[in-house]
């Protein structure tokens, strides 16, 4: 990889950490300032899962960033991310179970707008830890059109320490080899 390649992957690599940090207060902002929904408990729970899962997202591009500036192996934190995972199924199921009954015994903009974010929750869950969702570079929809939709970086990492853990070579490393 040549030095302005990977300059400009340390540079993508910021800005979608700081996108997904950006998007919580700036998104905050518009719907319970400006559109003015109400601060109730659906909405709020709603908007926390949101909140969850994009500081994950966050988390992943500044540890691929460190990754990438130490050269190692294997991503900072992985373990984190691989307890995330699990946990955040139970948490989106129990929080989404929650807001779903608020939206049917209490329908309208108190409950309606949680259960949008806590979709979009589940949503973001799955383009961080299972299939990429978000294709918004020209090689990204260049993939899309020619395989389709392509296993989450983030799913590749983990899957990637999985196998170093059960002491299968990483793919393309030699057998009996391990990543740093």
């Amino acid at each position: 990889m040549n030095h302005r390649s990977c300059s400009w992957i340390r540079l993508r690599l910021r800005r979608l950490a700081w996108l997904e940090l950006l998007n919580i207060p700036l998104q905050a902002v518009i719907w319970f300032g400006v559109v003015g929904l109400p601060v109730s408990a659906a909405n709020s729970l709603g908007f926390a899962l949101f909140t969850l899962v994009l500081l994950e997202g966050a988390g992943y591009w500044f540890a691929k960033l460190r990754q990438l500036g130490t050269r190692s192996g294997s991503l900072p934190g992985i373990g984190v991310f691989a307890v995330a995972r699990r946990a955040n199924v139970a948490v989106l199921m129990i929080g989404l179970l929650f807001i779903v009954w608020t939206a049917v015994t209490d329908p309208g903009a108190g409950s309606w707008p949680g259960l949008a974010f806590g979709l979009f929750a589940v949503l973001e869950h799955v383009n961080y830890f299972h299939v990429q969702l978000m294709y918004d570079t020209a090689e990204d929809l260049r993939h899309l059109r020619a395989h389709g939709l392509r296993r989450a970086h983030l799913a590749r990492d983990l899957a990637l320490h999985t196998r170093s853990r059960q002491g299968y070579p990483a793919p393309g490393l030699p057998a009996g080899s391990r990543p740093e």
